[in-house]
C-alpha cells in the first residue's frame, strides 16, 4: 500500500492517442453528467479535452491504484 499523494500529470505530456484513451473512459464512465443534452462520444471527447487546454480541468495520476482520473480543478481546490 502507497501513502503517496496523487500527482498532477500535465495534458500535453501524453501523446495525443494516450490522451484521447484517457478522455474516452472518463466520459464513458457511468455517471458522468454532461446535463439535459445527448452528446456523441467524440463531441464529450472534444468538450473535456477543451475543458483540459483551458485550465479548468486536470489529470492526476493516483500512485495507490496506478490510475489516471480527470478532476474539474474547483473540486480539486475545494470548490
Amino acid at each position: 500500500m502507497s501513502d503517496q499523494e496523487p500527482i498532477a500529470v500535465p495534458w500535453e505530456a501524453l501523446s495525443p492517442d494516450a490522451l484521447r484513451g484517457v478522455v474516452e473512459s472518463f466520459v464513458l464512465r457511468e455517471g458522468t453528467d454532461y446535463g439535459p443534452l445527448e452528446f456523441s462520444l467524440a463531441q464529450k471527447v472534444a468538450q473535456v479535452t477543451e475543458q483540459l487546454r483551458r485550465g479548468e480541468a486536470s489529470l492526476w495520476f493516483d500512485p495507490e491504484t496506478e490510475s489516471v482520473t480527470l478532476v474539474r480543478n474547483e473540486r480539486r481546490r475545494g470548490g
